[in-house]
């Protein structure tokens, strides 16, 4: 079988704002992108690069509320500069990978500005707008996930219109095939500029039930996405997304991507479900493909716990359609620093572990450094949803890339940057490069094994039961004669353990034993990952 780049890479996402500022200003933009891509390339070795969103927009949500589709914000450059980052990524065999925001778009997007100057203007049904009930109050019970009513009363035309995130974010109607449309032409423009694929941001959500049925109350208490949602999880969200009409477009979109060109264009959708069955559904079928990625988010709320990391695993191997591709994140712009929710072993344990799933990992930018959870201010504070709802800032996994121990940490030479750099002085890349055992170091040295070898990037996958208990999780990746063996000490005391015969230690994150003579036996410090080979790796 043979097995396309987004199933062997491993996809880099980039914050644009944070990552490289070239021009001065504090805030990153994509030429500062562009003089990093070496770094991306070579030094790190990730496949590709996923941006988020660059787009003109007023950024009340920076960047996910778009005012123009098919162009570049100031801030960040403009067309010229973005073809010449897809060139020179592209010639260091870097894909690109671009944010798509269909669910919503700015208050300021001339469609919706067209859309509020009357009810009977022609683009009215481009978004939508439903009447008050008889009291003057919204059209039913939905909730914005940034705190409040989803509805917002506009007084020039005297009605609602919805909004799931903040209100300069307008709901599109994906039932209006004119929307369809003009969306499905926004993916050609950045086809024809040669991007190698999408993210489309809250996938899920851009269908709602057509009748506009309330949400039922959440009578239990419990919160299925995120504990401190509060207010938005005292509702059961089964009407206000998810509707099952949503996979037809995502099927026409496939079909799309998938006859373009000779290129392999990928599809990447975040789907915050945390049902396996459900999120899986969302490959399509074999007549009806989908997603080539439906992003699984589950190891993001792992916690350090060898059963529930082997059953996480095990559970959506189970639930994954036949022939469809598994993916894994453990960071991104929306959760939580993956350095401040692991001690120091813990956090290389799961770097090791990401990057010998089978299946496709992201990377979030400093991760690979160890980057931590930023505690930014309310005075300093950007974000719209940690403004409305206070602890659920998204802020502090946004700082600025730590490139260097200089002045803001070599992320730009302005006085200031958009949001401060947390710790510019002792996590950045300079040092760790010069520090043999550092993050970084070990995010290189497994990239490097990982593009070498064809049992991580595309072989089976299968939990090794005899060596496996609540405190040791041991699995196995293999493919015609080549096999590797990933080790996982959960327990906080050293293990002895015996095996067969291996060739090699190929990598392991606390010890410096480095042992290329056959073994029968080692010891696995506490908390320490080991990647083995059974046959040599060349």
């Amino acid at each position: 079988m043979k097995f396309k780049w987004w199933q062997t890479g491993v996809i880099y996402q980039i914050y644009p704002r944070s990552f490289m500022d070239a021009n001065g200003d504090g805030i990153g933009d994509l030429q500062g992108v562009i003089n990093r891509l070496d770094y991306l390339a070579h030094t790190l070795g990730v496949d590709a690069i996923w941006l988020s969103p660059f787009y003109p927009s007023p950024m009340v949500d920076f960047g996910y509320d778009v005012s123009n589709y098919v162009d570049v914000d100031p801030m960040f450059g403009d067309l010229a500069i973005f073809d010449e980052l897809l060139n020179k990524a592209h010639a260091l065999n870097l894909k690109v990978i671009i944010d798509f925001v269909p669910n919503h778009c700015s208050d300021q997007h001339p469609w919706f500005l067209e859309s509020r100057q009357s009810k009977d203007n022609p683009k009215r049904d481009w978004f939508i707008w439903k009447d008050a009930k008889p009291d003057g109050s919204p059209p039913n019970n939905w909730l914005s996930v940034f705190g409040g009513s989803a509805w917002e009363w506009d007084e020039h035309t005297q009605q609602y219109y919805l909004h799931k995130f903040v209100k300069e974010q307008a709901d599109f109607n994906w039932r209006n095939p004119e929307v369809k449309a003009a969306m499905f032409e926004v993916i050609r423009f950045w086809l024809n500029r040669k991007v190698d694929g999408f993210r489309i941001d809250v996938a899920h959500f851009i269908l709602k039930d057509p009748d506009f049925r309330d949400n039922p109350l959440n009578e239990n208490g419990e919160t299925p996405l995120h504990k401190d949602f509060k207010d938005y999880d005292s509702q059961i969200h089964i009407h206000d997304k998810g509707h099952q009409d949503v996979h037809e477009v995502y099927a026409d979109l496939r079909t799309m991507l998938d006859n373009f060109d000779e290129k392999e264009k990928v599809s990447i959708g975040e789907i915050h479900v945390f049902d396996f069955d459900l999120l899986s559904s969302y490959y399509g079928s074999v007549e009806r493909k989908e997603f080539h990625l439906p992003f699984n988010f589950t190891l993001l709320g792992l916690p350090w716990d060898a059963t529930k990391a082997r059953h996480l695993v095990e559970s959506y191997e189970a639930s994954l359609p036949k022939n469809a591709w598994p993916n894994y994140v453990m960071g991104n712009h929306d959760e939580k620093r993956m350095a401040s929710r692991f001690e120091k072993d813990e956090l290389r344990a799961m770097s090791l572990m990401l990057l010998t799933l089978r299946g496709t990992p992201t990377l979030y930018y400093g991760d690979e450094i160890g980057m931590l959870e930023a505690e930014i201010p309310l005075d300093k504070m950007q974000d719209p949803w940690g403004i409305n709802v206070p602890g659920l800032g998204r802020d502090g996994c946004r700082t600025p890339m730590q490139w260097t121990n200089a002045k803001h940490a070599g992320f730009s030479e302005g006085a200031s940057t958009w949001l401060p750099v947390f710790d510019e002085q002792n996590i950045n890349v300079k040092d760790q490069l010069e520090e043999e055992d550092s993050l970084l170091n070990l995010y290189r040295k497994l990239l490097k094994i990982r593009r070498s070898s064809d049992a991580l990037k595309c072989g089976a996958f299968e939990t090794l039961n005899a060596y496996t208990n609540d405190q040791f999780w041991f699995y196995r990746r293999f493919v015609d004669q080549e096999e590797c063996w990933i080790l996982i000490n959960f327990s906080k005391e050293k293990k002895k353990i015996n095996l067969p015969s291996f060739a090699q230690i190929l990598c392991r994150t606390q010890s410096d034993d480095m042992s290329k003579e056959a073994i029968q036996s080692l010891t696995l410090e506490a908390k320490e990952a080991i990647l083995l080979a059974k046959n040599p790796m060349t």
